[in-house]
């Protein structure tokens, strides 16, 4: 009688990082402000910025944990995972955007070129060549999804040259680095030789993607949540490395002058949200870093992606239907956003989550040859 061993796969451990919930949320609601009225005292972009960041890092520390696990990186589950998380609360707002517009709820209009190119990942080239008009009301901040789509396009490629042509994470934060470098370099040929315009290096992605290249850099080497003890101590993070870090960040803030705002200042900001994010994951206990970790903050943290994607969409129908003071305006505002995005949170974004996780378990039965207990 042939008896048949059955493995269980281990469970992975739980991917949470503390702090970062607090982090998302904290960048809609600077982002979110900043559309709501203040922008020249609330630096919208810098949300955007820490966005950038924080999915570089996120992305490259989960593709280092299944490298180390399995030996590789799946291609088709990479893709297939990130059109779940993305694709399906995008695609519905942005029809829903292009449906109110076309009722006349939503002010502006549209063109149907425009949400194409949106629909197709194109829209910060869009607005490159056309500017803003055309894309629904609300929609013009989808410009940063465009870029962060072509990072996931090309970055995990990238990824798989470094693990096997380079041999220290040193190497290759370094090689990472220096393609930063190589973008800031860029944008000042375009600046200062070419004469760009504000849109070309704030939204194109060959100007922009250096903001994620930071994260990617945090992720392989020094990597606060699974690289082991830092090489400095805490009170180096807390007296010296922090609070330099965050003068840095203030210094890229009050500045204006034009062409180091579209040059330097991203890749300063890239340079200083390190120290803060090695610090907020590290010591979340921290005072400063208390207010990331409540339970509101971790709410809002959870539906930041869809607050992302629909929170400009209705301050441009409250702003034009409800004649109220802008703080009244922006209270509604931030109340339906809330609403909309847990509703598409929980209908939408928890179902693909379920079936990303189905997927991920199957495909590591599959690497490893194992099979699951029942």
């Amino acid at each position: 009688m042939v008896t048949t061993r059955v493995l269980k796969v281990p469970k992975a451990p739980a991917f949470h990082i503390p702090s970062l919930d607090g982090v998302r949320a904290a960048s809609f609601l600077v982002v979110f402000v900043a559309h709501a009225g203040l922008p020249d005292l609330i630096p919208g972009g810098f949300g955007v910025t820490v966005f950038f960041f924080l999915s570089g890092y996120l992305i490259t520390t989960l593709m280092r944990l299944e490298w180390e696990a399995l030996g590789t990186v799946s291609l088709k589950q990479f893709y297939l995972r990130r059109a779940l998380r993305i694709l399906p609360p995008f695609y519905l707002t942005l029809a829903l955007a292009t449906g109110a517009a076309a009722l006349g709820v939503l002010p502006g209009g549209f063109s149907f070129s425009a949400v194409l190119a949106q629909a197709l990942h194109a829209a910060n080239f869009w607005i490159i060549l056309h500017g803003y008009p055309g894309q629904p009301g609300g929609t013009g901040v989808y410009w940063s999804l465009a870029v962060e789509e072509h990072f996931y396009l090309v970055f995990p490629l990238v990824f798989i040259a470094l693990r096997r042509w380079v041999h220290t994470h040193g190497g290759r934060a370094t090689i990472l680095y220096v393609m930063c470098a190589a973008i800031l370099a860029w944008r000042m040929v375009l600046v200062h030789g070419l004469d760009a315009s504000l849109d070309r290096t704030y939204v194109a992605s060959d100007t922009r993607i250096d903001s994620i290249l930071y994260g990617c850099a945090l992720a392989v080497y020094g990597n606060p949540m699974i690289d082991g003890p830092s090489r400095f101590s805490e009170a180096s993070w807390k007296w010296a490395i922090l609070p330099v870090a965050v003068g840095v960040l203030l210094f890229s803030f009050l500045y204006r002058g034009p062409a180091f705002r579209e040059t330097t200042r991203y890749s300063l900001q890239g340079l200083a949200l390190t120290p803060v994010f090695v610090t907020a994951i590290r010591y979340p206990r921290w005072l400063v870093y208390r207010p990331l970790n409540t339970r509101a903050a971790s709410f809002l943290g959870v539906l930041s992606y869809s607050l992302y994607l629909v929170h400009h969409v209705i301050l441009f129908i409250v702003q034009a239907r409800l004649a109220i003071h802008p703080v009244g305006q922006a209270a509604v505002a931030l109340a339906l956003s809330v609403g909309l995005a847990w509703t598409i949170y929980r209908f939408v974004e928890k179902p693909c989550a379920a079936l990303r996780k189905r997927l991920s378990r199957a495909s590591q039965v599959r690497a490893t040859g194992r099979v699951v207990a029942s």
